[in-house]
């Protein structure tokens, strides 16, 4: 499934957020993360982050979608981090 998540934390945990979020999924921009992850790996990130943040002050959400086929993606002005592989 492709997933895209948006966090909102501390300032005390943002570096352990980032590091935890980047070992599944492409950072694209401040505090948003996106990329294709299976069930199994989404449930770990949730329960990682879940270990990280306090819920009574921090903020995490993620869209998950089935399929990308009808959806687009479009970027004006600066792209904070090329998807671009290169070999």
């Amino acid at each position: 499934m492709f997933v895209i998540l948006v966090y909102d934390v501390g300032e005390k945990r943002v570096n352990k957020v980032l590091k935890k979020c980047r070992e599944y999924l492409t950072w694209v921009q401040n505090s948003v993360l996106e990329g294709e992850l299976s069930e199994g790996n989404l449930k770990k990130l949730k329960f990682e982050i879940g270990k990280i943040i306090k819920t009574e002050e921090d903020s995490v959400i993620i869209y998950s979608f089935q399929s990308t086929k009808y959806s687009t993606r479009e970027v004006m002005g600066l792209t904070k981090n090329s998807q671009d592989i290169f070999v």
